[in-house]
């Protein structure tokens, strides 16, 4: 009888090499300093890839016949994830179960691979030179996200229509064909509105995550890209509207306010602790706070959100059927004004941050799951 393989003492992912047999971890064939505690714990997760490691666990093998804390183990992470270049609110390497444990999460090559690489970097050759299987992951996790950020404006600017198409009902000319073209409009404008948000928040945010690190970033990277796409999205309006009536409606949503609702959606999902969250309540929440508190505050600035927008383009035109009266009324005012304008602009904004987050939540879960062993990667 066969005893059963031992496990392999070299293991390959990213551009690291981890040999446990000879305590060491290279990146690029270069050494990366680890402490001896840290290192065990580093090991134990990656021997465990794609498994849930309990936080007793580490106590029992790395910290064995030691009396440690949480806290220990919390720190010993922080330095695994600072040695390999790690994000927690975004991870690469080590995704944290909230409660539990941790799970590493990286593509680990083959065995062929890692013999390879150890090889390489034994003889001096950086480890770049073997294939990158993580830039190639790397794109494609980008593409993901952008693509659920892009499907959460979708959502939002659809519900945002119907909402603005409600007023509608209340219109004389209720139910008439007429009425029902203005709504199949504002439905495409503002799922056209949502998707173009969205895309510049989302581009932003995935670029600051791929190519930095920190938080500050990622806030940066989703004010720039609602300020990009929001100054776009008006100046292509302007010109359109122009173009095709000779003028076009002035104090619509622009530049500033994609900024200002970008700035919030990410501080929201990054509150609500991005994708470390442990179920998809806290980000959505958090979110639509921060992202519907800046909707209430922007029309009090003097900005636009889209129910102002709309009444300054139905405003522009005497014949148009879009009415926004009855929406207003339900705050007391009789056309649309600062009181009905925030209440408004708080739900847009309190939509988009929702949806936003909860989107991408989902996609990235999905992204985070172990891929099923194959019967070669188990023969490791």
């Amino acid at each position: 009888m066969s005893s059963a393989p031992s496990p392999p003492s070299v293991h390959s992912f990213d551009h690291f090499v981890l040999d446990a047999g000879q305590r060491s971890l290279c990146r690029g064939g270069e050494p990366v300093a680890l402490n001896a505690r840290y290192f065990d714990a580093l090991a134990l997760l990656v021997r465990e890839h794609g498994r849930l490691v309990g936080k007793q666990r580490f106590f029992d093998e790395v910290w064995a016949g030691s009396v440690v804390t949480d806290a220990a183990l919390t720190q010993c992470i922080k330095e695994i994830r600072r040695a390999l270049g790690d994000d927690a609110s975004a991870p690469r390497f080590v995704r944290t179960v909230p409660g539990h444990g941790y799970i590493f999460i990286a593509e680990m090559q083959t065995a062929k691979a890692a013999e390879a690489a150890s090889v390489t970097e034994a003889a001096g050759v950086p480890a770049p030179l073997l294939p990158d299987t993580h830039a190639a992951a790397g794109g494609s996790v980008f593409a993901a996200e952008l693509v659920s950020a892009v499907l959460g404006g979708a959502v939002s600017g659809l519900l945002g229509g119907l909402l603005y198409g409600s007023a509608l009902a209340f219109s004389p000319q209720a139910l008439g064909v007429g009425s029902v073209s203005v709504l199949g409009v504002l439905l495409a404008l503002c799922i056209f509105v949502g998707v173009a948000g969205a895309f510049g928040v989302g581009l932003g945010l995935a670029a600051a995550r791929r190519w930095t690190r920190g938080p500050g970033w990622q806030l940066a990277g989703g004010a720039l890209g609602g300020f990009v796409v929001g100054g776009l999205t008006k100046l292509l309006g302007s010109d359109t509207f122009t173009l095709l009536v000779g003028h076009a409606p002035a104090g619509t949503t622009g530049g500033l306010e994609g900024a200002v609702i970008g700035f919030a959606v990410v501080a929201g999902w990054l509150l609500g602790g991005a994708g470390e969250a442990a179920n998809i309540r806290r980000p959505v929440l958090c979110a639509a706070f921060t992202t519907g508190l800046a909707g209430a505050l922007l029309p009090l600035a003097g900005g636009s959100m889209m129910a102002r927008s709309l009444d300054r383009m139905a405003a522009s035109f005497d014949s148009s059927r879009l009415d926004l009266g009855p929406l207003a009324r339900l705050f007391g005012e009789a056309q649309l004004g600062p009181i009905s304008q925030s209440a408004l602009g708080m739900m847009e904004g309190a939509l988009f941050g929702a949806c936003f987050a909860g989107v991408i939540w989902a996609g990235r879960r999905r992204m985070a799951r172990p891929a099923p062993q194959t019967g070669a990667q188990v023969a490791m």
